[in-house]
Parts: C-alpha cells; sequence; structure tokens
C-alpha cells in the first residue's frame, strides 16, 4: 500500500551542521502523526526536504508515492504546507490572495472551495481585507487557508499555533479534525505538547537530526509514564511507605505513582494516620511532557 509519506534515510548538511542524520520515517494515510523536538532538532528540515524546498544529500522523500525530486510537481500537489513563518504578500486582499495560490496549482474555477475555506476559519468578514492590515493571528488563519486551497491529501502544519490566542486555536484545531476525519493525513510539529498527546495517534521526537523514539502516543505513554498522586502538604510529613516512592516537584509537592484508585485511598489512609494534614491533592493522568523530557535527557546521557 503506498504511504502518504515515506522517509529514507535522509541526510542534510549545512557546512558542518549535520542538520538530517539518516531520518526514516513512514505515515500511513489518514493518520494524525506528531513531529515533535527541541529548537535545532531538525524538524523544520526534514518538512522542507518533503516539500521540496531544501534537497536531502542523501536519501529520499515519498509523498503519495511521488519521490519529491523527480517527481516534485505530482509530489507538491499531494501536499499542503503552513509554515511557521507569516509568509504573505502586503499588495493583495485575502481573497485575491487565495485565487493566485489557486492559480499555481492550475485550478481556475475554485471559488466555492475558498468560500467555504473563509467560512470555516471565521475570514468571511476579511475577505476583502488587505494582508497587511491584518492581525497575526489572522494572518495565521490565512496562512492555513494558502495551504488547503488546492485540498491536499497530506497536510504539515509546522508549528501552527505559536503565539496565537485560543480562539483561533479551537477553531483550527476543529477544522483539521474534520479534514482528517474526512480522510486527510495531518503531520504535526508542535511544541504544545498537550495538543500533540490530544491530537496525534502516532508520534515521532527527533533530536540533534535523529529520531530518538517513535510509536503509538498510548504505547510511549505507557513506556516512559504513569499516573500519580500529586500531594502538597499544610504540615507534617510523608509517612515512609509513601516517602520511598515520592519524587518532589516544583510546586512544594510530591508526585506519587500510583496504579488505580485504590492506591488513592491508601495514600490517604497512611497520611492520616502520620497526621499530615494535606493542602492540595490531585490524581494526573500520564502526560507527553513526562514522555518528552525523560526522552530527551535519556539521549543526552547517551552521547
Amino acid at each position: 500500500m503506498t504511504l502518504a509519506v515515506e522517509a529514507v534515510d535522509v541526510a542534510r548538511r549545512f557546512g558542518s551542521v549535520q542538520a538530517l542524520a539518516g531520518v526514516s520515517l513512514a505515515v500511513e494515510k489518514g493518520e494524525f502523526f506528531g513531529l515533535l523536538g527541541p529548537n535545532g532538532a531538525g524538524k523544520t528540515t526534514l518538512i522542507s526536504v518533503l516539500a521540496g524546498l531544501v534537497r536531502a544529500t542523501s536519501g529520499q522523500v515519498l509523498v503519495h508515492g511521488h519521490e519529491v525530486r523527480k517527481e516534485y510537481a505530482l509530489a507538491r500537489r499531494q501536499l499542503g504546507v503552513v509554515p511557521q513563518e507569516l509568509v504573505f504578500d502586503p499588495f493583495f486582499t485575502v481573497r485575491e490572495t487565495l485565487e493566485i495560490q489557486s492559480g499555481y496549482f492550475g485550478l481556475r474555477r475554485n471559488g466555492e472551495w475558498i468560500d467555504e475555506l473563509l467560512q470555516r476559519l471565521a475570514l468571511t468578514s476579511k475577505a476583502n481585507a488587505n494582508m497587511r492590515a491584518l492581525s497575526g493571528g489572522m494572518k495565521r488563519r490565512v496562512m492555513v487557508a494558502q495551504a488547503l486551497v488546492h485540498r491536499p491529501p497530506v497536510i504539515v502544519l509546522d508549528e501552527p499555533t505559536a503565539g496565537v490566542d485560543v480562539e483561533l486555536r479551537q477553531t483550527l484545531w476543529q477544522f483539521i479534525r474534520a479534514l482528517n476525519a474526512a480522510g486527510h493525513t495531518i503531520v504535526l510539529t508542535t511544541h504544545y505538547l498537550e495538543e500533540a498527546q490530544q491530537l496525534c495517534s502516532r508520534i515521532a521526537m527527533m533530536k540533534d537530526g535523529r529520531i530518538v523514539a517513535l510509536g503509538s502516543t498510548a504505547g510511549l505513554l505507557a513506556e516512559f509514564s504513569e499516573r500519580v498522586l500529586r500531594v502538597k502538604l499544610e504540615s507534617g510529613i510523608l509517612p515512609p511507605v509513601l516517602a520511598a516512592r515520592a519524587v518532589p516537584d516544583s510546586a512544594g509537592g510530591f508526585r506519587i505513582p500510583i496504579a488505580d484508585v485504590a492506591h488513592v485511598e491508601e495514600a490517604l489512609r497512611e497520611l492520616r494516620v502520620a497526621g499530615a494534614a494535606v493542602a492540595s491533592l490531585e490524581v494526573a493522568e500520564p502526560e507527553l511532557e513526562e514522555v518528552f523530557v525523560k526522552i530527551m535527557r535519556r539521549e543526552e546521557r547517551v552521547l
């Protein structure tokens, strides 16, 4: 079966800097796939190679079976990319910008889809506004509409919600979820790990140009994170049976691993017997942020 995106041993060097060091991954059609990593990990370089904006030093990338160097036009037509940067022409209105983008893909009568994009991204009232007159959040919405104007089966979102308001974030994810449900493949990079945890079915984590973890979101959470009881004491100390497995947190409390509700009851009983007064208590589910930190620290130890 043809994959939505396939990278095979992709390397890219910029002078003495090895931006990508043999990246291989496969994204199935219809997946919501997360690509995570710290700044400088190589995520944007990989996306640039995928979009044909940067040539790989070695290896190859395919989009719906089309190799991006040998079949650039065919590969690019399958792909819509929302970049990190707000890149726009200040001399055109929002509608003109989308009509021009349609023309790049040879789409002459695309008005109905443009109207739908404007409506779904809450841009209808700004359709005839000049691009330079828009706020940063509105410009970001236009970038999304531009990427979708040719109805690509694969959509790449590179930090799409960086610095945007809550309303745009909710509007965007509602629309993107609907596109994914309709069969579009989504590849997302983000520093908002709670977004990745909620949206992505599978995740790859990058560091120093390499993939250092790859698996289902549920699998990564099960392997590297755990359910914990967050306890902050008003007075007293943790009883030894809890202190033995507790980890101090930045808020002055403790994180105690638990398996189920029965362990919460046991912990409360131990606290009462010890005479400790509880200021706050919370059961926290496994978090992708914890997974990310553990994997990045593991890679630092390996190096």
